[in-house]
């Protein structure tokens, strides 16, 4: 049954980011928004919902390690698991501008999480000032970016801007999407603090594993076909923009909303995401290109530490 609620869980929170995705990406396009401005705030954020709900599910149903382990086990996911996969289907071909700006940046946000935790607790103060930064952050990438040309608008169009439909059913959409994520969130967390009992594991673990692994399917859904096309910029411009938001939304939104308890030792996790990072910002760095080789080792690296976590649980 635990089984059962989680799968059930992960489908719907799948379900509700697409739906409320598409539909606030053609609300927003209805309003004169850029594709830029749609990109960097409506898409970013609902893509992020899965992760949202869940760790707001977790604190509210007396789980914060699987909210916490949700948030530092998807973005190890991200950077391992998602692109180690998409690197081996694909090789993939990076622009410079993300190795030296965008990189950084997220291996600024993965060691904030060291001090905020520091005390075993993260402030609403903490999530405020997570996303303060989040939005000083969001204001300078679009104070930065250049002008968008009449292809990048028409392949935004195509993608979630579809003309037939109707602002009605853009807000049903909407609206449905958000009513899914709730009742996902609901589902995964009973499902996944079920499962932890039974197989007699931490909390801290099945959010770490399953339940990052469950949040972090859109991101590999949608790395997967932005691969597919050789559009590596996009591929780790998703992961990227991910990992920050988790930590800079998600995190700072769940603790502003409700102070999160860190009730289970979560250090070497916080050194494996940036650990994970670094090798991340290696591999591009050494041509701006992940070969097949370096995709597999970092597949085989997620999995040894998902061994690691389930021996030494």
């Amino acid at each position: 049954m635990d089984f059962l609620l989680l799968v059930l869980g992960i489908g719907l929170l799948y379900a509700g980011g697409e739906g409320l995705v598409r539909g606030a990406a053609h609300l927003g396009r209805r309003l004169g928004l850029s594709p830029m401005v749609i990109g960097l705030t409506i898409v970013s954020m609902g893509t992020s919902s899965p992760e949202l709900a869940a760790s707001l599910a977790g604190v509210f149903q007396g789980a914060p390690a699987v909210a916490l382990g949700n948030i530092i086990g998807s973005n190890i996911a991200n950077l391992s698991l998602v692109l180690g996969v998409t690197g081996a289907i694909w090789p993939l071909a990076v622009a410079a501008r993300f190795i030296q700006r965008e990189v950084p940046f997220m291996l600024l946000t993965s060691a904030l999480v060291f001090p905020i935790v520091w005390d075993s607790r993260v402030s609403r103060l903490e999530g405020a000032a997570l996303l303060a930064i989040l939005v000083i952050y969001l204001i300078s990438l679009l104070w930065k970016r250049a002008p968008e040309d009449a292809e990048v608008s028409a392949e935004f169009d195509e993608a979630f801007g579809d003309r037939w439909r109707s602002v009605g059913v853009s807000l049903l959409m909407v609206v449905a999407g958000i009513g899914l994520l709730v009742a996902g969130a609901q589902a995964l967390i009973q499902g996944a603090v079920g499962m932890a009992r039974s197989l007699g594991v931490g909390e801290r673990v099945i959010g770490l594993t399953v339940v990052a692994f469950g949040t972090s399917l859109p991101e590999l859904a949608s790395s997967l076909v932005a691969a597919a096309r050789k559009e590596g910029d996009i591929v780790i411009g998703n992961l990227i923009g991910s990992n920050v938001f988790n930590i800079l939304f998600i995190l700072g939104t769940t603790a502003a909303v409700r102070p999160v308890a860190v009730v289970e030792p979560i250090w070497t996790d916080l050194i494996v995401m940036v650990m994970v990072s670094l090798v991340v910002w290696r591999c591009f760095g050494s041509g701006s290109r992940l070969s097949r080789a370096e995709a597999i080792g970092l597949v085989v690296g997620y999995c040894a530490y998902v061994v690691a976590l389930f021996i030494f649980k």
